[in-house]
């Protein structure tokens, strides 16, 4: 027999509510400071693309550094930014949110509110959205690595001498950066901010130079050119598709991350600083090439002057560093929607930066830079890496664009005729990155498919586990209502010692298992019997006056009341402090004594039987995910010299 103990789940945190800043001057003011935080930690993923994008594009069999390839491809570049990023998601995909929460997992959250008719089409719905999750977390496992390795890269170029030292030194980089993450992503966002404002200004100016000096390169605008590339070399096009995805590859992130800033001031970054960034500083690296054709390894540092190359690896390996922040924060705003949504364990999750609502969790944050330190050594280099970058990206891409339409027609309630183009226009586009990008499986792309499927495993047997025991526990705990019926007409009367007992549940439909069992063992009730369910509201703060409901349960003077403590996300969750803020209610018992108040919590031991709703396999995983839950005495700050635990179990 294999057992563990997991505590009784005592109510699902929410993520914050997000709204977008107003137009007095205290909004514009936040909405800029959020802004610059959001250039800082959002957009370092897409705004250091043009350090390796072009290189990789002409390294592409066949892509020739001449008039109709640098045309065509940079028109596939400009218009792919336009098309994924611009309209798919700052236009369109950015307005499907979950209380303020972005990414895939926000969708998932929204497909699972949905007016579906059979349960097998919703569950296919979720498990693809969870799947497109996992995809998100293999490709955030390798944007760190080839982010900084490849600027770190950069150093061979004026000190030869240097290369042994790469890869330490970007093990270095990698470590410093995520050991930063304790401090938060808004102090993070204040510090990277101004250098990504600064690094944006470097793009648009290095471009507009070599722009000026070639203007021919303007008609790449058109996407004509693009179209042409492909009619006349349609295999070429195809395989280039997987290297001009590397342009867009920090869209995903830039909507998981809604939920650590906001729509608004995403929105102004793109608009007004990144997206004209990005266009010219591509044109100029196209009027580069066509001036000098051998500058296509390096197109990028090309633009500069040569007195300026070593400054400029220092600053592009500062600006990937920051480029890194935008995977690793929506690693963390999905994290904390899986928690939510009941297909991850209660993880630790620390609420860093003030009314933001920016997290900060410590196992995510480790266990990424333990693979992305993984990634560095085995891999050696920026190119094995580009081998296995893209593919998972392109995926998630993919789901989104189903998930976002499906949500777009079924709970928007849009017509068809608006639907159906949409989706098969994003669909198409998204199915061409990603069907090109099958062509790195076997040099490298296999590597965040593994990722993928051992998340997916993950969050599959969670939710699942979590449904099974769910259902069995409400079976043992039966009805709250009744319970108490039975308790008012047992004969005879119940013993009531004195004292005060306060029992954490779950929800007011049943029994805190730790009440049945102590009735149904000891025979006995104390004199003063308090209930209490913990729920976290969608706000930072709660009101005090709202903090607190007592529900006498229908009957007034049998000394048994329910309370709701309702906390903001951001609330210190001091369950006795709220007890004692209540302590005055007139709808507590007369008795009620909060400072020798014993606390009673309900522990559920599981054990491998012989349900056949989950393999063997899966009900061990289970068992080994549940024993990271927290437990609710250190979660809700209960005192330990009072805490009496009450235990049964429950066979899978």
């Amino acid at each position: 027999m294999t057992s563990a103990h997991v505590s009784a789940p005592e109510g699902e945190a929410q993520g914050p509510a997000r709204h977008d800043a107003g137009k007095s001057p205290a909004a514009k003011a936040g909405t800029a400071a959020l802004t610059l935080g959001a250039l800082g930690v959002v957009f370092g993923d897409i705004g250091t693309s043009p350090l390796y994008a072009m290189s990789s594009i002409f390294q592409v069999h066949g892509v020739q550094p001449n008039t109709a390839g640098v045309d065509g491809m940079i028109s596939l570049v400009i218009w792919t930014i336009i098309l994924v990023v611009m309209v798919k998601y700052v236009t369109f995909v950015i307005r499907a949110d979950n209380r303020g929460e972005g990414g895939i997992m926000a969708l998932v959250a929204l497909v699972q509110r949905l007016p579906v008719k059979g349960q097998g089409r919703k569950a296919a719905l979720v498990l693809l959205g969870i799947f497109g999750v996992a995809l998100f977390f293999g490709d955030g496992t390798i944007t760190p690595a080839i982010s900084i390795i490849s600027s770190v890269e950069g150093l061979e170029t004026s000190a030869p001498g240097l290369k042994s030292f790469v890869v330490p030194i970007t093990v270095a980089l990698v470590t410093v950066l995520f050991a930063g993450q304790q401090f938060g992503t808004h102090a993070i966002g204040r510090l990277f901010g101004p250098i990504m404002v600064a690094w944006f200004a470097l793009l648009a100016v290095s471009g507009l130079n070599k722009i000026i000096g070639n203007p021919v390169i303007l008609k790449a605008l058109s996407p004509s050119y693009g179209f042409t590339f492909f009619l006349d070399h349609p295999l070429t096009g195809f395989l280039a598709l997987a290297a001009v995805v590397l342009v867009v590859t920090g869209s995903e992130a830039l909507y998981a991350d809604l939920g650590q800033f906001s729509r608004r001031s995403i929105r102004v970054g793109w608009i007004f600083v990144v997206f004209p960034a990005l266009i010219i500083n591509y044109l100029g690296q196209g009027a580069l090439i066509l001036r000098s054709p051998t500058v296509i390894s390096q197109p990028f540092f090309g633009l500069f002057p040569k007195w300026a190359a070593v400054p400029m690896v220092v600053v592009a390996v500062v600006a990937t560093m920051i480029a890194s922040q935008a995977v690793i924060t929506g690693a963390f705003s999905v994290t904390r929607q899986a928690v939510q949504l009941g297909f991850l364990p209660p993880l630790r999750i620390r609420h860093k930066s003030g009314s933001e609502g920016q997290v900060y969790v410590p196992a995510v944050n480790w266990l990424l830079y333990i693979t992305v330190v993984g990634l560095v050594i085995g891999f050696g280099s920026a190119a094995n890496l580009a081998s296995a970058y893209g593919i998972a990206v392109t995926g998630t891409f993919a789901t989104t664009t189903v998930l976002f339409f499906v949500v777009v027609r079924m709970l928007w309630k849009k017509p068809l005729w608006i639907v159906l183009p949409g989706a098969a226009a994003f669909i198409t586009v998204d199915l061409a990155f990603f069907s090109a990008n099958l062509t790195k499986v076997v040099s490298g792309g296999w590597f965040p498919l593994v990722i993928a499927l051992i998340i997916f495993t993950l969050l599959s047997t969670w939710q699942r586990g979590r449904g099974l025991v769910t259902a069995k526990r409400s079976q043992a705990e039966g009805r709250l209502r009744d319970f108490i019926e039975e308790v008012r007409t047992m004969d005879p009367p119940l013993d009531r010692v004195p004292g005060t007992a306060v029992f954490l549940s779950a929800g007011k439909q049943t029994t805190p298992l730790a009440l049945r069992a102590n009735v149904d063992y000891n025979h006995v009730l104390h004199e003063s019997v308090v209930i209490v369910s913990v729920e976290t509201e969608t706000v930072p703060h709660v009101d005090p006056s709202e903090c607190i409901v007592v529900d006498d349960l229908g009957y007034t003077g049998d000394g048994i009341v329910y309370l709701t403590v309702r906390y903001g996300f951001q609330d210190d969750q001091k369950v006795p402090a709220a007890l004692r803020e209540a302590a005055a209610d007139p709808g507590l018992p007369e008795k009620f004594d909060v400072e020798h108040a014993i606390y009673f919590v309900s522990e559920i031991t599981l054990v491998l039987g012989d349900d056949p709703g989950m393999r063997k396999w899966r009900k061990r995983l289970f068992l080994l995910l549940s024993r990271t839950s927290k437990s609710p005495v250190a979660a809700f700050h209960l005192p330990e010299s009072r805490i009496v635990t009450m235990g049964t179990h429950i066979e899978l």
